[in-house]
């Protein structure tokens, strides 16, 4: 997750958000329409279930997002960790400089406002997980833990012990320039011909350890139908891979927060009260026989007066 330099504060303190953007991380548009639209294929599927997994939650908003879709029967599971101490001097400094604002306590009320139930939390760094989520369970798998190289390649070989069979997986920051960690670890799985890329936004990378087709093939047709996402196809590794730039991408409809209210309508403007206006006697109007009576037989003098007259 892309963090600039955070100051502490205490979760107490952070607002009870009513929607989704007022919750803080990183989480666009674009990206918000792909895992709508991944998750939503898999719920229609009716042989397409699967646990869900997110690696790193930072305060929710992923996670919130994630939680709308999960279905009866199937797990949830966020691995951070939170305000745990970092397990070696790097990841101390990492946490330090970007997350100092992480709290459990954040993320639970963040989840909350939006979910009845939270998901199964891992407090923990996330090499953990092959120990605590069963292999091959997860049909998508969200990566977005640590930058650094080692911790990311442990992570993307976790991705692909519990993907369960036809699973999406998501890598964040794959591109960004303060990661370079996360860039090396995920397309050297590429290139060892072992994760299938199926896409890239301009934040993350989604692929799947199995066959990529007709998956690809769909996701094609999906996004000529947007207008509000430009995508093109390129050759990458011996496999197309598909660009998406969404910069005027319209995202699905967020979970409704329970603190959400209706906004306000536009004021209505009070009717105004009649006004009187007084009225005026309008002056009789001379007859045009008079004017000609009084210029034919009246005496220059009279026809003068009479014209002021009239």
């Amino acid at each position: 997750m892309t963090a600039p330099l955070a100051q502490p504060e205490e979760a107490s303190n952070l607002p009870v958000p009513a929607r989704l953007d007022e919750v803080k991380g990183w989480f666009w548009p674009a990206d918000q329409i792909l895992f709508d639209w991944f998750l939503s294929r898999q719920n229609a599927d009716p042989s397409g279930g699967g646990d869900l997994l997110e690696l790193g939650a930072y305060l929710g908003k992923s996670a919130i997002f994630l939680g709308g879709y999960l279905k009866e029967g199937e797990e949830f599971t966020v691995c951070d960790l939170f305000d745990s101490p970092a397990e070696d001097d790097n990841n101390v400094d990492e946490m330090r400089r970007s997350y100092a604002t992480l709290t459990r306590r954040a993320f639970e009320a963040n989840y909350r406002a939006f979910h009845d139930e939270l998901p199964t939390v891992v407090q923990a760094v996330t090499a953990v997980l092959p120990d605590r989520v069963r292999p091959a369970s997860c049909r998508f798998v969200h990566v977005d833990a640590s930058h650094l190289y080692a911790h990311v390649r442990a992570d993307v070989e976790t991705s692909r012990l519990l993907a369960a069979p036809g699973a999406i997986v998501v890598f964040d920051d794959f591109r960004a320039e303060h990661c370079p960690g996360v860039a090396a670890a995920v397309w050297g799985a590429v290139d060892a011909r072992r994760l299938h890329v199926l896409c890239i936004t301009q934040h993350k990378m989604y692929a799947t350890w199995d066959h990529p087709e007709p998956l690809r093939t769909e996701l094609a047709v999906f996004l000529t139908g947007r207008e509000d996402l430009w995508h093109g196809v390129e050759e990458v590794a011996g496999a197309p891979l598909i660009r998406i730039t969404g910069r005027k991408a319209v995202p699905p409809p967020h979970p409704r927060s329970r603190h959400e209210t209706a906004a306000p309508g536009p004021a209505e403007e009070p009717v105004p009260a009649p006004v009187a206006v007084p009225s005026r006697r309008t002056p009789p109007r001379r007859s045009p026989l008079v004017r000609r009576l009084a210029r034919d037989l009246l005496p220059p003098v009279l026809t003068r007066t009479v014209r002021r007259w009239l």
